[in-house]
């Protein structure tokens, strides 16, 4: 999907598609494509003078975070926080996200469609920002990144403390799964954001700053650690939780084969002695009336012998 926006009476505001044809002047617009076909990947790029590599780049979903300058054009891939919907439950997971500019023109490409965008549009995190100041956009745009994965990192939190406390109640295996998605999400959170710092601190070597620009860079910075800390730290929460539920599931399961070798022990030391005066040979008190309840008091006594054993050993408790 291709969409282009320009800025008028300082909003920006989306340009019709059917306006967007062959011959068409991106000077001064911001074009983002969504998942683009190669006959739009083509277009623009012979409409830009960006190369087709720079542009295909964000589209490979294991492409790492880089920032690079060359021939005037700027262009970075940097990875955005995602949600999937799967089973009626949210994923989290990330994409890479590609920023060119050239002279005059800013294009942005992703592999799907984000809401990353739509926050720009609505201005929810950050206020006046303008395309025609390509490092000032930059910047915002990574600013809008960061504020989204604090956003998502809050929602993993909650579903987490959910997930607990269903855990509490029944330990059931959905809830360890769960807690695994959760807990892979914020590994690719963590990875993510340690590689778009990195292609932070490169971006001053890059780019000419305005004074404006070294506090919003800054902003920037603050931002990614902030996340980075938070993922860390729920990360490990979960880790350790994951970690004694483990510990938990493998002390009932002691708990129960336990019980269960004291319920043989019970059932199986008389069965034997019964095994054995059930015989067709001659045994001892066959001849004697009483000798059913002699069986059974041997028995009863060994079975006392071997409970008072297992009690001493703590085998009962």
């Amino acid at each position: 999907m291709l969409q282009v926006f320009k800025k008028m009476n300082k909003s920006l505001v989306e340009v019709d598609s059917e306006l967007v044809v062959d011959g068409y002047d991106f000077a001064d617009q911001w074009v983002h494509m969504s998942n683009p076909t190669d006959r739009e990947i083509e277009f623009v790029a012979q409409a830009t003078a960006i190369p087709e590599d720079y542009l295909k780049a964000a589209l490979d979903a294991e492409e790492r975070a880089h920032i690079e300058r060359e021939d005037g054009i700027l262009m970075s891939v940097t990875d955005i926080p995602i949600t999937e919907e799967d089973d009626d439950k949210y994923t989290y997971a990330t994409l890479p996200f590609g920023f060119i500019a050239t002279e005059s023109t800013v294009v942005t490409v992703c592999l799907n469609e984000t809401s990353i965008i739509y926050d720009l549009m609505a201005g929810r995190y950050v206020k006046d920002f303008n395309i025609h100041k390509r490092t000032r956009f930059f910047l915002q745009l990574q600013y809008v990144i960061a504020k989204k994965y604090l956003q998502y990192l809050k929602q993993i939190d909650r579903a987490s403390s959910r997930v607990l406390n269903d855990l509490e109640k029944s330990m059931k295996n959905e809830s360890l799964l769960e807690m695994l998605s959760l807990e892979k999400a914020l590994v690719y959170f963590s990875t993510s954001l340690r590689a778009n710092t990195a292609v932070l601190d490169r971006v001053p070597r890059l780019v000419k700053f305005f004074d404006e620009d070294e506090d919003l860079w800054d902003d920037v910075l603050i931002e990614n650690r902030q996340a980075i800390e938070m993922s860390n730290i729920y990360r490990d929460i979960l880790s350790g939780t994951m970690d004694a539920y483990a510990s938990l599931i493998s002390n009932n399961l002691n708990i129960v084969m336990k019980a269960l070798a004291v319920i043989t022990l019970c059932i199986d030391v008389p069965a034997m002695i019964a095994s054995f005066w059930g015989m067709n040979t001659d045994v001892p008190f066959s001849d004697v009336k009483w000798g059913f309840y002699v069986v059974i008091g041997i028995s009863l006594v060994i079975l006392i012998v071997i409970l008072v054993v297992m009690w001493k050993k703590r085998m009962l408790k």
